[in-house]
């Protein structure tokens, strides 16, 4: 599942740190700007984890033009939270009509991505 999050990057002497002005006290640091959008991702997808295990809510990203900075730079950091959850599949039965199956079928639909996507919607909805 693939997150994006506008960021505030901000440089300090010789280092980098960040923020992100939708989830309060997401923030992290590098020392070079790879570091920094590394850490960054990495930040993001643990603040994002913990929302999920807790049960609370997750905001919608705001939008980069909405967000205004006098001392840094904004940037998109997106993150991946597949590759630091458990990732372990469950296998689910269901019931769909069996024209859907057929055309998604033959349009060779992923079921298992499918379902994923719109649970994912459903749940941040």
């Amino acid at each position: 599942m693939l997150f994006v999050y506008p960021a505030v990057f901000h440089k300090e002497e010789d280092a980098y740190w960040v923020e992100f002005p939708d989830l309060e006290g997401c923030h992290t640091y590098g020392g070079t700007i790879s570091e920094t959008m590394e850490a960054a991702q990495e930040a993001l997808a643990g603040y994002l984890l913990t929302l999920f295990e807790q049960k609370k809510e997750i905001v919608s990203p705001s939008d980069i033009f909405a967000i205004h900075t006098d001392d840094g730079f904004l940037s998109l950091v997106s993150c991946d939270i597949n590759q630091y959850k458990d990732t372990k599949a469950v296998k689910k039965t269901l019931t769909i009509p069996s024209w859907l199956n057929d055309r998604a079928v033959s349009m060779g639909v992923n079921f298992s991505q499918v379902l994923q996507e719109a649970l994912l919607s459903k749940i941040q909805a």
